[in-house]
């Protein structure tokens, strides 16, 4: 097979530039018959270090420290945005003035408002975009979908989500970025809830209606210098900063009428600072025929009930397999394990699809500003204490509604 060079460009050679770098790397390997091979033309990072490291261990040819070296640079066709937060619209909206096409970390925007001015970029242009929701990519959670939307569970009738995560359960546990209302904006809704949010909408359809509460476990925290270290340092002593945004949010949503009868309700919780959950992304939905419940801790298997009566009632046991989601491209059968990082291999395979003009499978800037508007929304109903409407997002790849 003759392929076509897919020059690609990262920014930001941390852990998820890591990630991306591997995800394009095993594409071929996974899916043999795409007509590229992905060229690592250049990386961008403002240390040293992990100039070299992209270099040296990831395989791109240059390295820099100006971000705007990546997007001048002609043999570049794809820009992988891993920065922090705050820095996600300068980069993605002059990634968009260059016109290269762009795989973004979530959230893409601090707020709706930064993640709608990236649509519109991205829509006048004429570039493709996918974004970072990966948990949706679970050969279980696809599974799911095509279920619900099969009528496997009959009336969806409610859903409860949870993301619950140990990684700032440290009351010493550094001030890094994330904590800081400039820097991240929100600060669990926009990180935990912002992937739960795309979930069940991905799954069963847009949220139309959230009344919401927020609180922060840690008001303060040891203060970290900028660009050194992340949040899971532990730093003992020092001078003391304010936490800016929730560790905690809760919401309570109804779903937009669709396909499955009559609207759907639901529970979703995120909170980034329990004692115990290391990653605890749980979704349950409840039919009138059935019920579904996986938890990413446990990512290759889920419970599924389809029985009302008789013995086959109860949940059975179902372990992940052929003809689930992308599982037949990456292991021989069920039992056999996925992890994480097969999420984004198949994240960078439906970007990549798109950008070739096929099918677009892909999670994209309009899947971020649905998510965005739910997460808006649920911040302005924590404030005053009541319920919003979300008006729903055109061009998703959502659940859809009824028509």
């Amino acid at each position: 097979m003759t392929r076509n060079t897919l020059g690609i460009g990262l920014i930001s050679v941390g852990w998820m530039g890591k990630v991306h770098s591997r995800a394009y790397a095993d594409l071929i390997a996974n899916y043999p018959h795409l007509p590229v091979s992905p060229r690592f033309v250049i990386a961008a990072d403002p240390e040293p270090s992990r100039q070299q490291f992209a270099i040296e261990a990831l395989g791109y040819e240059q390295a820099t420290a100006d971000y705007l070296e990546v997007l001048r640079n002609p043999d570049v066709d794809v820009v992988s945005i891993c920065s922090p937060n705050f820095l996600h619209k300068e980069i993605a909206l002059a990634a968009i003035a260059h016109g290269k096409h762009v795989w973004l970390e979530k959230p893409a925007g601090r707020g709706v408002d930064e993640t709608r001015e990236i649509a519109e970029a991205a829509a006048a242009a004429g570039v493709t975009t996918t974004i970072g929701f990966n948990y949706r990519h679970a050969p279980a959670i696809e599974y799911a979908k095509q279920l619900i939307a099969d009528g496997g569970l009959g009336r969806i009738t409610n859903v409860r989500g949870i993301f619950f995560a140990d990684y700032s359960s440290e009351p010493n546990g550094a001030l890094s970025w994330r904590f800081k209302r400039e820097l991240a904006g929100s600060g669990v809704l926009g990180d935990l809830m912002g992937h739960l949010v795309d979930l069940v909408q991905y799954v069963i359809g847009d949220v139309a209606e959230v009344t919401a509460l927020t609180s922060t476990t840690y008001k303060q925290r040891p203060i970290q210098q900028m660009g050194k270290g992340t949040h899971f340092d532990v730093i003992e002593g020092g001078p003391m900063g304010d936490v800016e945004n929730e560790d905690y949010a809760g919401m309570l949503v109804h779903f937009a009428s669709n396909s499955f009868g009559e609207e759907a309700v639901g529970t979703l919780e995120a909170s980034r600072s329990l004692v115990g959950p290391r990653a605890r992304y749980e979704l349950e939905i409840y039919g009138t025929e059935g019920s579904f419940i996986w938890d990413f801790e446990r990512m290759n298997e889920m419970q599924i009930t389809t029985a009302r009566r008789g013995v086959e009632m109860g949940y059975r046991r179902v372990m992940a397999g052929h003809g689930m989601g992308d599982f037949g491209a990456f292991q021989p059968g069920a039992g056999t394990s996925m992890g994480y990082d097969d999420l984004k291999v198949i994240e960078a395979r439906k970007f990549v699809e798109a950008i070739l003009g096929q099918e677009a499978k892909n999670s994209n800037i309009n899947d971020a500003v649905a998510s965005a508007a739910v997460l808006d929304a649920a911040e302005k109903s924590a404030a005053d204490r009541s319920w919003k409407t979300i008006n729903p997002t055109a061009g998703t790849t959502s659940a859809k509604r009824k028509a």
